[in-house]
């Protein structure tokens, strides 16, 4: 079963590979551009070069990519959704290029236009899109396959719901070159419980049901710090949030999903070492006992402990200094008057 993580591209999209290894990731999800700008650089020759190499070299596979968090293909506002169009279009022509398998992108919000239209909108840009690239690449490997991510259903949020996805697929043209990625955060959020083998059961039946588990290709793996159908996206390191254990077990050990890339994204520090902690929780549940799960929960109790002690040590150091400049501002006012 390959586990990984969101890895940084700072300093070159092939240092991503580098970071993977240090990590312990057999998979990763990487961002090909600056997720927060509409402006993408280029890719170059020698950044699809290094990558490729970096890829070949190592293990890590397969690898997906997640787009920009601007892009919003469900709004009715002409201008943003041509733009958004128009970025995803760039987001897959640069995973093309790379070589990565999947493309993971967020549906959109529909901003007050209803559930339907925004649904409508999605669909007539994939469409475009897809019409204007082939299904394969010169090398007559598959072109990447867009992966609509499972969402928490906050504010005009489209796709929480099993049967609004569902409605997508029916709208697209082309559906076989589009999957899910099944966020275990947002899934409960959106009020998918997913704790006992029971509800569990329940919620993956009524996703084939509606969707169909083959177009489930892969999961982020991120506990929850909000209770089931609070449709707010918080996410919480494996074992420490409201899913907990038990559905994390239920998953891993699930013979239906052994090949699907598993990937973390939860917080973490410069050295990664909380994506090393919650990977280690993750392969500790591997074939272990349902009853047996006290040691896998004594590990997941230490996740991101060191972190937090540091956060709360710059928290504090900040608040000293802003205090001390306050109080020197008093003194120098005090002396002027």
């Amino acid at each position: 079963m390959p586990f990984g993580a969101h890895m940084s591209i700072a300093g070159g999209l092939h240092n991503a590979f580098a970071r993977g290894q240090q990590s312990g990731c057999d998979t990763i999800q990487v961002f090909t551009r600056n997720a927060s700008q509409w402006a993408a650089k280029p890719l170059l020759d020698t950044d699809v070069s290094a990558f490729c190499t970096a890829m070949g070299g190592c293990s890590i596979k397969p690898v997906l990519a997640h787009d920009s968090y601007l892009i919003n293909m469900g709004t009715p506002a002409d201008e943003l959704w041509a733009k958004s169009r128009n970025a995803f279009k760039d987001e897959l022509e640069r995973t093309d290029a790379l070589g990565i398998p999947y493309l993971v992108t967020h549906a959109g919000a529909h901003m007050g236009a209803g559930v339907d239209a925004g649904i409508r909108r999605i669909a007539q840009a994939v469409n475009e899109i897809q019409r204007e690239r082939p299904a394969s690449l010169a090398d007559g490997s598959p072109a990447t396959m867009i992966l609509f991510e499972t969402t928490a259903g906050q504010g005009s949020g489209l796709c929480y719901r099993f049967d609004e996805m569902a409605r997508l697929f029916e709208l697209l043209d082309e559906p076989q070159r589009v999957g899910i990625c099944f966020d275990t955060c947002h899934v409960f959020a959106a009020g998918y419980d997913l704790r006992t083998p029971e509800t569990y059961d329940a919620t993956m039946t009524e996703f084939d049901r509606l969707i169909g588990l083959d177009k489930l290709r892969a999961f982020h793996m991120n506990d929850s710090l909000k209770d089931v159908g609070c449709r707010i996206d918080r996410h919480a390191h494996i074992g420490q949030g409201y899913l907990g254990l038990s559905f994390f077990h239920l998953l891993v050990n699930d013979p239906r999903f052994v090949d699907r890339p598993m990937i973390l994204e939860t917080n973490k520090g410069e050295e990664m070492v909380e994506d090393k902690e919650n990977l280690a929780v993750l392969r500790a549940l591997l074939g272990r006992k349902a009853d047996d799960l006290a040691e896998v929960q004594a590990l997941a109790d230490q996740t991101g402990v060191a972190l937090a002690a540091e956060q709360a040590e710059n928290k504090a150091k900040k608040k000293a200094k802003s205090t001390k400049a306050m109080a020197n501002e008093s003194v120098e006012e005090q002396q002027v008057t």
